[in-house]
């Protein structure tokens, strides 16, 4: 009885696939990260030119001299009230004595500085709020000749009311306006500082 050949299946050896040791860990990948450069931005701070301040300055004397008129009640009450101005008699006086004195500081400074624009915007603006505000002191002088109060009764009380609190408004904008022109600040005046910047948009 003959013998049946076995066959012999010649299959390929795969390699056995290599697997990371247990105890040894598998380094992980580093990443860089650019550095961002620093963008920080240095602020240069530009003082207010001397020029511009003593004129922004200035500015504020013309209502404050128009503006005294209405302390009378409060200088007639309270003399003592009084001496903070009296160095200011001989300046007053002196414009007082020129014709049109007010008027034509008026124009000039309206004509020579808000309506020239080789002065800076600070100056300006500053000029220009004093003139708003030495307009509005001409309102309550027109009133009084339109109604006509009377120099008795009630109608005196409540113009030396109006008046007191007018003078003490006045002093405290010049008070406010001058020391901010010459540490280089801009004031802003109440009621008058929203139509000065109007007028010079």
């Amino acid at each position: 009885m003959a013998s049946i050949p076995l066959l012999r299946l010649s299959l390929p050896i795969l390699p056995y696939p290599i697997l990371p040791h247990p105890l040894k860990s598998t380094p992980i990948p580093q990443f860089r990260l650019k550095s961002i450069p620093n963008s920080t931005t240095k602020c240069s701070y530009t003082p207010t030119p001397a020029t511009d301040r003593l004129i922004s300055a200035a500015s504020y004397f013309i209502p404050f001299f128009n503006g005294l008129q209405y302390g009378r009640f409060l200088f007639a009450k309270y003399p003592l009230l009084a001496a903070p101005f009296e160095p200011l008699i001989p300046l007053l006086s002196l414009y007082h004595s020129v014709p049109y004195a007010s008027f034509v500081t008026f124009f000039g400074l309206y004509l020579g500085v808000v309506r020239n624009p080789s002065f800076s915007r600070y100056a300006r603006f500053n000029a220009l709020q004093a003139l708003v505000l030495d307009v509005l002191l001409v309102l309550p002088v027109l009133l009084q000749r339109i109604v006509s109060p009377g120099r008795t009764g009630l109608g005196l009380k409540v113009t030396a009311w109006a008046y007191s609190g007018l003078f003490l408004f006045v002093v405290a904008c010049f008070v406010y306006g001058l020391l901010s022109s010459v540490l280089g600040k801009t004031p802003y005046l109440p009621i008058v500082a929203q139509a000065a910047a109007r007028q010079l948009e």
